[in-house]
C-alpha cells in the first residue's frame, strides 16, 4: 500500500496564463511536479467605470436598505454579464436625491467563468449600457486598475459645480429646460452663476451649506459675523435648515485620479 505525504501548492501569475505547480511527495521520498495551465481570465480583474446619472436617487446604498440608488442599478446590470461571483460596485461619491452627476466613478472586481476570454473595455461599456436601459445612467468609459485601487479612497480630488439663476422674482421665470437644474433664490439681474468647489473630500452636504450661506449673506438673512460663529461651533446641527441650498443646482463634475492608476490620459467620454 502506497503512503502519500503532504503536498504544497504554488501559484505564479505570468503571461499568458496562470501556472499552477503542484509538488507531491511519494512513498520513496522522491518528488515530482505536475504543471497545469489555466487562463488568466479566471482571476479577478479590477475595473473603474466613469458614468453619468440623472438625479433619480442616491448614489450608493447598503444591501439592507430598501432605498434604490444608482449602485443598485449598476449591480443589477453587471449580473447580466454572468460573472462567476456576485459583484459589488464601490462608488467614489455619495450624493442626495436630486443631485446630478456629470461624471462620477465606481470600481468593481469581476471574475469570468473558466474558459472564457477576459472582459474588454468596450465589451463592458456596451454590455452595461444595454442592461441599464431605460434607467437614466450611462457608462462613459472603463479602465483596468490595480488590485489596490478603490474608487473612493484612491481619488485625488472631486470637483462640484453649483448653478445659481439670479434675478428670478417668480418660479415661472426659470427657463423650462433649466428647471431642476439650478437654484433661483431671487435678487440681482437675470443671469446664471456657477460656483466651483474642489477638494479631496467633502463633508455631508458641505457644498449645499456653503452655497446657502453665501446666498443668505447676500440676501441679508445671515451676517458674516454669524457665519464666523457657526464655523467656530463646528456643529452642523447649528446651521439654519432654511439656509441650505437645494440639491437641484448641485453637479458632481469630475473625480480625479492618478494617471498611474488609470494608465490613461483620456478625458471622460473620449
Amino acid at each position: 500500500m502506497k503512503a502519500w505525504g503532504c503536498f504544497c501548492l504554488r501559484a505564479y501569475a505570468q503571461a499568458p496564463g496562470l501556472q499552477i505547480t503542484t509538488l507531491f511527495r511519494a512513498e520513496n521520498h522522491q518528488f515530482h511536479y505536475k504543471r497545469l495551465w489555466r487562463p488568466l481570465c479566471e482571476l479577478k480583474a479590477g475595473w473603474i467605470f466613469l458614468f453619468k446619472a440623472d438625479p433619480s436617487g442616491v448614489m450608493e446604498t447598503s444591501s439592507d436598505q430598501s432605498l434604490i440608488g444608482v449602485q443598485n442599478y449598476l449591480e443589477k446590470a453587471v449580473q447580466n454579464l454572468k460573472p462567476v461571483a456576485p459583484v459589488k460596485f464601490h462608488i467614489s461619491s455619495r450624493t442626495d436625491t436630486g443631485v446630478h452627476a456629470l461624471c462620477n466613478s465606481a470600481h468593481l472586481d469581476i471574475q469570468r467563468a473558466p474558459g472564457k476570454p477576459a472582459f474588454e473595455e468596450k465589451q463592458l461599456v456596451h454590455g452595461l449600457n444595454r442592461h441599464l436601459k431605460p434607467e437614466p445612467i450611462r457608462i462613459l468609459n472603463a479602465h483596468r486598475v490595480p488590485s489596490t485601487f478603490h474608487a473612493r479612497f484612491s481619488a485625488l480630488s472631486r470637483t462640484y459645480i453649483y448653478r445659481l439663476l439670479m434675478g428670478c422674482s417668480h418660479h415661472s421665470e426659470i427657463p423650462v429646460f433649466e428647471r431642476d437644474l439650478c437654484w433661483a433664490p431671487g435678487g440681482g439681474g437675470l443671469e446664471f452663476w456657477e460656483l466651483k468647489f474642489r477638494s479631496r473630500s467633502f463633508l455631508y452636504r458641505q457644498v449645499r451649506r456653503m452655497v446657502g450661506a453665501l446666498v443668505a449673506v447676500g440676501q441679508g438673512k445671515l451676517t458674516p459675523h454669524r457665519i464666523k460663529e457657526l464655523l467656530e461651533l463646528k456643529d452642523s446641527r447649528a446651521f439654519p435648515p432654511n439656509a441650505m441650498a437645494p440639491p437641484s443646482g448641485l453637479f458632481l463634475k469630475s473625480v480625479e485620479y492618478s494617471e498611474a492608476d488609470l494608465d490613461t490620459t483620456a478625458a471622460p467620454g473620449e
